[in-house]
């Protein structure tokens, strides 16, 4: 008789169920896997033959056929070792119940001891939406695996753990209160913060309007002049995490492998500082079996490129698509992946290569031809998907050396920051977003209505700058989020003056 355990395969940070499917036959001793396992699920054969043995259970004397369902799906991980032991001691007539609403989850060391596996949130999520009431994961993944509400999550120490708990040692169920956890471990501690950055009120202007609607910012200057030190203080700013958002780092993280396990909930919105030697795979994602990249494990939070100009054109073209639509998808000869990337892209970097461009104190000592080379690193398409430009100039002595005056904290600005999400979650409620930086163009002409005589003078602007059809759209929705700071019910003429000054200024 064919026995069977139900496991998943995970498919970007989804996942779909799996059947295993074992039956033994008379024939010389032997495990073969099919169904498309890739070499760690492969490898499971010994480390499952040792485990059973050694945890004090026999291991079949014929030839072991184990086979994942479906069979067109590519199954990768270590997380398949547990549920091709339990179905091998069904096989064997262990005591364990034939029911497909459970399924089995994790790696198996050679003494029959669970390990902690990757991607273990996603897999149960899958589970979950696919009917399966109750799951077993490594101790170590359990609290990971109860994020999921509405299943029965089991954390196992040994193989012989699990098959007690059908006998007579039940195993104590794992529940979190997630909504508490997000509340607890959020961290409020940061190391930077806008009260230590002196003058650059511009800047720092631009930078709270990024926050509050999710927008992408290039900020260009000398050298000194603090870019860098905001850009760490962006973070400080940023409001917490929703619920929502918070499961989705989980399961990018999950995958990754970047979890805690004693921290198994993503708290804190994630700040990505790129260094420029990055190449595109590492940036983007990739591989032969596609992994998240940077722009994916920023996802809801920052992605900061230092230097940009010093990037390869090539590495920051890639960034045009994900921009543009929240999501990347990375193609392979085998698969296709879809991963989310909805992250606020922040840039810094000099006007030309000596960095004094325009500078009050030193002299530029760059040719015409080297600042055009330098700056057309930067497309024009690529600037087009970047919201503010903002100029930061060097401080002046009297700025430097001033102790009396204090820059507002960062607290202070994160409360604006705050309201005006709020702001926004209240209004696209129905929409599925949750900034301003994503509304479509149809959302745009219903959440962006501007009167006549605002209408007049940004079509006159258009004219005069010559702004694309994206350059206009994304004024509206950078004006949409200076009203929303202000609590404006509908945008004025003041706030397309002011998107247009951070759209325009360019470097």
């Amino acid at each position: 008789m064919v026995a069977k355990a139900i496991t998943a395969a995970a498919i970007g940070i989804n996942s779909c169920k799996i059947e295993v499917e074992v039956d033994t036959t008379q024939s010389l001793p032997n495990i073969s896997v099919v169904g498309l396992p890739d070499n760690s699920v492969n490898e499971a054969r010994e480390r499952v033959r040792s485990a059973i043995k050694n945890s004090g259970f026999s291991f079949p004397t014929g030839k072991v056929i184990v086979n994942l369902a479906p069979a067109d799906i590519r199954k990768e991980g270590t997380h398949f070792d547990l549920p091709i032991a339990i179905g091998i001691l069904k096989e064997q007539g262990i005591n364990i119940p034939d029911d497909l609403n459970t399924a089995f989850l994790g790696e198996l060391s050679l003494d029959g001891a669970l390990r902690y596996v990757n991607g273990v949130l996603p897999l149960v999520s899958g589970l979950k939406d696919a009917g399966i009431s109750t799951v077993f994961v490594p101790e170590e993944n359990a609290k990971e695996a109860a994020l999921v509400q509405g299943i029965n999550v089991f954390g196992a120490k040994f193989l012989g753990d699990i098959v007690a708990h059908f006998t007579d040692t039940p195993i104590q169920k794992t529940t979190v209160d997630i909504n508490k956890y997000l509340e607890e471990n959020a961290d409020t501690d940061y190391t930077y913060d806008f009260k230590d950055v002196k003058g650059q009120q511009k800047a720092k202007k631009a930078l709270e309007i990024a926050a509050a609607g999710g927008h992408n910012l290039l900020m260009s200057g000398s050298p000194g002049s603090g870019k860098t030190l905001m850009a760490k203080c962006l973070a400080s700013i940023l409001p917490p995490l929703e619920l929502q958002e918070a499961l989705e780092l989980t399961k990018i993280y999950s995958i990754c492998g970047l979890l805690n396990s004693d921290k198994p909930l993503v708290t804190k919105r994630p700040y990505r500082a790129v260094h420029h030697t990055a190449s595109k795979n590492g940036i983007i994602g990739g591989g032969t079996n596609p992994r998240p990249g940077e722009i994916t494990l920023a996802h809801r939070g920052v992605l900061f490129l230092d230097e940009m100009a010093e990037f390869e054109r090539q590495t920051l073209e890639v960034l045009r698509q994900p921009l543009e639509d929240g999501d990347v998808v990375i193609s392979r000869t085998k698969n296709s992946i879809k991963y989310p990337a909805k992250f606020m892209l922040v840039g810094a970097m000099n006007p030309c290569p000596c960095g004094f461009l325009g500078d009050k104190e030193k002299e530029c000592t760059c040719s015409e031809f080297q600042i055009q080379r330098y700056r057309s690193k930067l497309s024009g398409p690529l600037l087009d998907r970047i919201d503010l430009i903002v100029n930061v100039p060097r401080l002046t002595t009297d700025e430097l050396i001033n102790t009396k005056t204090e820059s507002e904290p960062s607290s202070e600005i994160q409360k604006r920051v705050i309201r005006a999400r709020k702001i926004q979650a209240k209004r696209y409620e129905q929409e599925g977003i949750l900034t301003n930086s994503e509304l479509s163009g149809k959302q745009i002409k219903k959440y962006c209505k501007l009167d006549e005589k605002t209408e007049s003078f940004l079509k006159l602007a258009t004219q005069k700058y010559q702004l694309s059809g994206r350059k206009y759209d994304r004024i509206l929705k950078l004006a949409r989020t200076i009203a929303d700071l202000s609590e404006k019910e509908n945008i004025e003429m003041a706030d397309i003056t002011q998107a247009l000054q951070y759209k325009v200024d360019m470097i």
